[in-house]
């Protein structure tokens, strides 16, 4: 079997590719494209650290993504900037793209000044296995059900 060659690059490095990832992210988790274009311009116009946005890329096909925003709807706004929207494509799953995107979002953030970053999800030892440690349960915006919120620290 061949490698896999894709490269991981940030939204603030490819803005013409905004509108496709903004519609990707859309199909992906639900939230509406012009939240995650809105946040990707804020990004592009690079007013600080967050929001950021990265996606794997093997040519021209966005095989996964994730960002930086500064809550992930959440009940504890002091564990900031939460990484969010984290998904790679069911046919590329099992590959180490998420495990490649989440390196290298810690080390990108890092470079910016940030080195403490928060995740919510449903996961279960999946994170971990990436050097995230679980934190504590957190109330989601609107949600019945507590979730759990990681944290990385580099």
């Amino acid at each position: 079997m061949a490698k896999m060659e894709y490269k991981i690059m940030g939204i603030s490095d490819m803005p013409e590719i905004k509108e496709r990832a903004a519609q990707w992210f859309h199909h992906k988790w639900g939230i509406p494209q012009n939240a995650y274009l809105e946040s990707m311009e804020a990004c592009i116009g690079e007013q600080g650290p967050v929001p950021q946005w990265y996606l794997a890329m093997e040519g021209e096909r966005i095989l996964g993504g994730l960002g930086v925003i500064e809550n992930d709807f959440h009940n504890r706004k002091e564990l900031r900037p939460n990484v969010c929207a984290v998904y790679v494509e069911e046919d590329k799953r099992g590959r180490g793209i998420a495990g490649a995107l989440l390196h290298y979002v810690c080390e990108d953030m890092k470079a910016r000044g940030i080195d403490t970053l928060y995740l919510v999800t449903d996961h279960t030892s999946f994170y971990e296995r990436y050097g995230w440690e679980f934190l504590c349960m957190v109330q989601g915006d609107g949600e019945p059900h507590m979730t759990r919120m990681y944290v990385h620290k580099s």
